[in-house]
């Protein structure tokens, strides 16, 4: 066994780590920087976005990189960047949300991945800012993001986007919130050609097998889920609504079809694997990634771990397979 897995789950056996992954970790512990749930809502924020982008790849050149903003229904303007390897032509796009856990993150700490998304697929990407908690609990995220998507939908045309071809897309929170949006936009009849969750939060209650297994990390912990989630949900029962565990959502017939990534050795893995099997017992196409030996967020490692660079190719080449760009 990896001796840093040792060292988070005593008496707990765990995949092992890759080489690389299990390097990462070691230089992330001897950094010695607080975890983010000993900090302040604030001070999370700024340290999440001071480490986002050390380990990602060189920001891919785009030809059209354009800042706006999404009203929301209650006369919000949500903050939304724009990514396109073309500034002529008319792209089907994916609207992607950042994680976080419903508290940190925003357009700058996901701008390289959204630039490697565009680049890769030759589909534009969307970048939505939806509003953080604590300032903003449930489920005013939910509410943005789904604002948001509808906007693209229906407006999409004015921004030089296809908006008869659509994908949703998100990380972590931002996978939650990704699955919540393939639901409505089934309920809506809006068109939508895949959902992309890459290691979504699903559930309602964090005591799967997983959460367990790596209760004390690498990286994600059982305190730091708790954190962000107590900053997130008003009472107890926000838990039980679908819109915050898409598990609980009373049917998927119909939804878009999923490709769906998932980090092995991450508290949500088990999760993910279940909503995958939610939406394939009600017909819905998927395709399930595991990757072996990496951890939550290794998505944006790309410059460290070799299989951030895989899943970023399996993602755009799921994205260019669904929408055709």
């Amino acid at each position: 066994m990896n001796k840093t897995l040792a060292a988070v789950a005593p008496g707990t056996w765990q995949p092992p780590l890759t080489a690389k992954m299990a390097g990462v970790v070691e230089r992330m512990a001897r950094a010695g920087h607080p975890s983010l749930d000993q900090l302040t809502p604030d001070e999370a924020k700024a340290s999440y976005e001071k480490g986002a982008g050390v380990l990602e790849v060189a920001k891919p050149a785009l030809e059209r990189v354009d800042d706006f903003t999404i009203p929301a229904r209650d006369g919000f303007a949500i903050p939304a960047r724009l990514y396109a390897p073309s500034a002529t032509a008319m792209l089907p796009a994916l609207v992607y949300f950042h994680g976080g856990g419903f508290t940190v993150g925003n357009i700058r700490t996901h701008d390289t991945l959204c630039r490697v998304l565009a680049s890769k697929s030759g589909c534009a990407v969307v970048s939505v800012d939806y509003r953080l908690a604590p300032a903003f609990r449930f489920p005013t995220a939910s509410d943005d993001a789904w604002d948001a998507f509808a906007f693209i939908a229906n407006e999409g045309a004015r921004l030089g986007i296809d908006a008869g071809r659509l994908a949703v897309g998100g990380d972590s929170a931002g996978g939650t919130l990704a699955a919540v949006c393939a639901i409505l936009a089934r309920d809506a009849g809006l068109p939508l050609a895949l959902q992309m969750l890459i290691y979504p939060g699903t559930a309602a209650h964090q005591d799967t097998a997983s959460h367990r297994r790596y209760a004390h990390g690498p990286l994600l912990t059982k305190a730091l889920i708790d954190y962000f989630f107590g900053q997130y949900v008003r009472t107890p029962a926000d838990r039980d609504d679908w819109r915050f565990a898409p598990l609980l959502a009373d049917d998927v017939d119909g939804v878009a079809p999923a490709w769906i990534g998932l980090a092995e050795c991450d508290p949500v893995v088990d999760e993910g694997i279940a909503y995958a099997d939610k939406l394939r017992a009600a017909g819905v196409a998927v395709d399930l990634e595991i990757y072996r030996g990496v951890i939550h967020e290794f998505l944006k490692m790309g410059r460290a771990i070799p299989e951030a660079l895989q899943a970023q190719d399996d993602a755009a080449r799921a994205l260019k397979d669904a929408l055709n760009p």
